[in-house]
């Protein structure tokens, strides 16, 4: 079989002797995807990611929570182990997500109407949804 090429094909591959071999990487940056919406994917992404919008709590719920406030504000000198389920607006879009904290809480600024905890977090009473502690428990047994 006598092909086109047959009198170079088996010739060793040419080396410049005056320019660096490119790497790897280069030459397959060379070939990668054109991507002429720059950031386009990011903001799919964004536009896709669900926020939910802050619940109303009625009012027997805002009464529950703040006794169970009032109840760590009494034992705040034993810095009362917490989980709350707060409300964190979203930075970039409306509404929010529910997230549980925990922790001991140091003490709560009614000026500020905030929840200082030991980690140095403020946590804003209004975004608070629950409440629990093992404080509840030994109160209402």
């Amino acid at each position: 079989m006598s092909g086109r090429y047959d009198d170079i094909i088996h010739l060793p591959h040419h080396v410049s002797p005056t320019r660096t071999p490119m790497s790897a990487a280069d030459r397959a940056a060379q070939f990668s995807p054109f991507a002429p919406l720059t950031g386009h994917g990011a903001a799919l992404r964004e536009a896709a990611r669900l926020t939910e919008e802050k619940a109303e709590l009625t009012q027997e719920s805002l009464e529950a929570l703040d006794r169970r406030l009032q109840i760590i504000r009494a034992a705040l000198p034993q810095r009362p182990e917490v989980a709350m389920t707060v409300f964190i607006p979203d930075e970039k879009k409306a509404g929010g997500a529910y997230v549980t904290i925990t922790g001991a809480v140091v003490s709560i600024d009614e000026y500020d109407r905030t929840l200082l905890m030991q980690d140095g977090r403020r946590v804003p009473l209004d975004d608070i949804a629950a409440l629990e502690s093992p404080l509840f428990r030994v109160m209402e047994d």
